[in-house]
């Protein structure tokens, strides 16, 4: 995907009752902001800014937009605000909280509540690095929380498209949160085929990699499998081209048996098949699984999500960074 080039807005600035603090996070659609409101609450500010349509000099407020580039610029714009405005109805302790959103500069700012902690992925590095992985228990405990907010989500008529753990954010308790939705860039996508879609390889379902594939729950329920794989194995699911070739999951699903219940296991290979008919079809029917107690308990080993300063592990992945490819 294109890199984030554009010049940031400058620290201090003051836009729309808010004051920019600094830049916390880039990716290529966006960038996100640390800024205080008015009554001096910390919030974290998402600016739509598409490094493929626009660009942006330092000492700039407005970005250019080149005349072929502005209908598809324009398309995107008022689907990032329609996404605002559908998060914004969405109040839930496990969905990130969008609390306003503006037009200014010529584009469109998403404000969300400020949260402290640390990503699903920067966690999962540390217990790689400690020689410990997480525990049943634990994956349990996060992925409720996980289907918690992508069952309230889809009861929204909406889709994630980008759940992984970069996107699932751990506060200081260890509660998830969402961040990052994908609705918006799958939106431009659809309507601005000039763009290739762009996905996260070992997380994206299969029906991501092609243009007119029916796209529902169960797309987001194998990123969720996929999320709980990565959290079991401490490595990246294959991609989906690599699955089809020789698919290393079956192995790995063979190596956990010792190490999680035989539940948790199947549920997680069947949210990751490849057919999106052998999935769970609703995140309800995982969230049963999840409360039902092991038949057989796994052995101990899992340790807290670790307490960290504000949005410390969002650098480079709230703003849509990330390794990520095209399909």
């Amino acid at each position: 995907m294109a890199a984030q080039n554009n010049a940031p807005l400058p620290d201090g600035l003051e836009i729309a009752g808010y004051r920019i603090v600094k830049k916390i996070a880039t990716g290529g659609f966006s960038i996100v902001y640390l800024a205080y409101d008015g009554e001096g609450n910390a919030v974290a500010i998402k600016e739509y800014l598409p490094s493929q349509l626009a660009l942006r000099a330092p000492g700039e407020l407005v970005p250019t937009v080149s005349r072929p580039n502005l209908p598809i610029f324009r398309i995107g714009l008022k689907c990032f605000f329609e996404e605002g405005r559908a998060l914004a109805r969405i109040v839930h302790p496990n969905v990130v909280r969008v609390v306003n959103f503006f037009r200014a500069n010529e584009t469109v700012y998403m404000v969300m509540a400020y949260e402290s902690g640390h990503t699903l992925q920067d966690h999962i590095a540390r217990l790689h690095a400690r020689g410990s992985r997480m525990g049943e228990t634990a994956i349990r405990q996060m992925s409720q929380g996980v289907c918690a907010g992508v069952r309230e989500v889809h009861a929204n008529k909406l889709l994630h498209l980008d759940l992984k753990p970069a996107n699932i954010y751990l506060r200081g308790d260890g509660s998830p949160l969402l961040l990052d939705f994908g609705a918006a860039r799958q939106t431009i996508d659809i309507d601005a085929p000039m763009l290739a879609p762009m996905y996260t390889p070992g997380f994206a379902a299969p029906e991501l990699y092609s243009k007119g594939s029916a796209l529902g729950p169960w797309t987001d329920i194998y990123s969720i499998g996929a999320a709980m794989y990565a959290c079991m194995t401490r490595s990246m699911p294959p991609a989906v081209e690599a699955r089809r070739q020789d698919d290393a999951t079956v192995t790995q699903f063979g190596k956990l048996a010792g190490s999680y219940s035989p539940e948790l296991v199947e549920m997680v290979r069947a949210c990751m098949a490849l057919d999106p008919l052998a999935r769970p079809q609703s995140v309800f029917a995982m969230q049963k699984v999840l409360q039902a107690p092991p038949s057989l308990a796994p052995p101990a080993d899992e340790e807290a999500p670790p307490a960290a300063g504000g949005w410390r592990g969002l650098v480079g992945r709230l703003g849509g960074a990330g390794r990520k490819q095209r399909a």
